[in-house]
């Protein structure tokens, strides 16, 4: 087994250990939520049972997600399903994280509506702190999971924390890490709401705390979403990465210019890359099929993440090329106009 494999097995487990983590911690504490909830009538607890529920049903969308899109290229699909772990995302962050936040605005609007007075919320809201703050202790440790592999991963890309959050081609252990921290404050907006109703003796507070956690809920739906939806339309690789490409190609003694570069991600940790490249004029066929060999095994070498390399000899001067780059870019990865 080469490194890249190690460290691609190595990732890939992680982030199976984080959505595990999660499943369970989501399934237990949503249990706990919806006695309390039940017991209470507390539309913030029913509201943050709804919250653990979009959580397990959003992990076993991000198990799929896992699942299929480590299956091996065929020809309906030459490049693989790596785009799959995008997809069972994104329908993870609008659908489920979408029907959560639904249910917690509806509820909390009827609770402020109707303000109903349920001595049972009061008579049991020791059963709610005590769930509220054992659901604490067992969301943050699946958070600590999630972090963790995050500050691992960052690191080893020497990016600031919100870049790598930014930039993360990696959906599922984000979606995990972006959950378990929106849990963690729909805690504290539940805690809150309990806290007051009983103190105040009027359910509006309990009403406003279950729209916070809807809110909440949309909010991180539509970051994820966002996320998601540059990954399924192609997003180029890191610009840092194509600068370093475009240095590597530049520097080659059979290169005369690098005329284009363009990338797209395929899947997690998994990039196409296409080169036009104008290689000096006195190089033959022969030196020219050998220096595209080299270049594409170079280029491999240092930089694991490019799955497939295309290389285009094209000369500098053809104007339809010259027009696509300067159309799409403006300049070339270094800004500098191809000439």
């Amino acid at each position: 087994m080469t490194d890249e494999d190690r460290s691609t097995e190595d990732k890939q487990s992680g982030s199976t250990l984080s959505v595990a983590l999660a499943f369970a911690a989501n399934l237990l504490v949503g249990l706990l939520k919806l006695v309390a909830g039940l017991l209470t009538g507390s539309s913030a607890m029913l509201s943050e049972a709804a919250h653990s529920a979009a959580d397990c049903m959003t992990e076993l969308l991000l198990f799929t997600a896992l699942r299929r899109s480590g299956k091996r290229p065929d020809r309906v699909h030459p490049f693989g399903y790596g785009k799959e772990r995008f997809f069972w995302a994104m329908i993870a962050a609008v659908s489920v994280f979408v029907v959560g936040a639904t249910y917690s605005v509806f509820e909390g609007i009827l609770t402020v509506i109707e303000q109903p007075r349920d001595p049972a919320e009061e008579q049991y809201a020791w059963v709610a702190y005590a769930v509220l703050g054992l659901s604490v202790v067992i969301e943050g440790t699946s958070w600590q999971q999630a972090l963790r592999q995050v500050l691992r991963e960052k690191r080893e890309l020497g990016l600031p924390l919100v870049r790598y959050l930014r930039l993360s081609d990696d959906p599922t252990v984000k979606s995990v890490l972006y959950e378990d921290t929106a849990a963690i404050i729909g805690l504290v907006f539940a805690l809150a709401g309990v806290a007051l109703h009983q103190a105040t003796g009027s359910s509006v507070w309990d009403g406003i705390a279950s729209i916070l956690i809807g809110l909440l809920l949309a909010f991180v739906a539509f970051v994820l979403g966002r996320t998601n939806k540059d990954l399924l339309i192609g997003r180029s690789a890191e610009p840092r990465v194509m600068r370093a490409v475009y240095e590597h190609l530049d520097a080659a003694p059979e290169v005369d210019a690098v005329v284009d570069l363009q990338s797209m991600l395929t899947g997690t940790d998994s990039v196409l890359l296409c080169a036009r490249v104008d290689f000096v004029d006195d190089v033959s066929a022969a030196d020219l099929e050998r220096a595209c060999v080299r270049l594409d095994e170079e280029l491999h070498d240092r930089f694991p993440d490019l799955d497939q390399i295309f290389i285009q000899p094209v000369p500098r001067t053809d104007p339809a090329t010259r027009a696509a780059v300067l159309e799409r870019y403006g300049a070339v990865p270094d800004g500098r106009r191809p000439e």
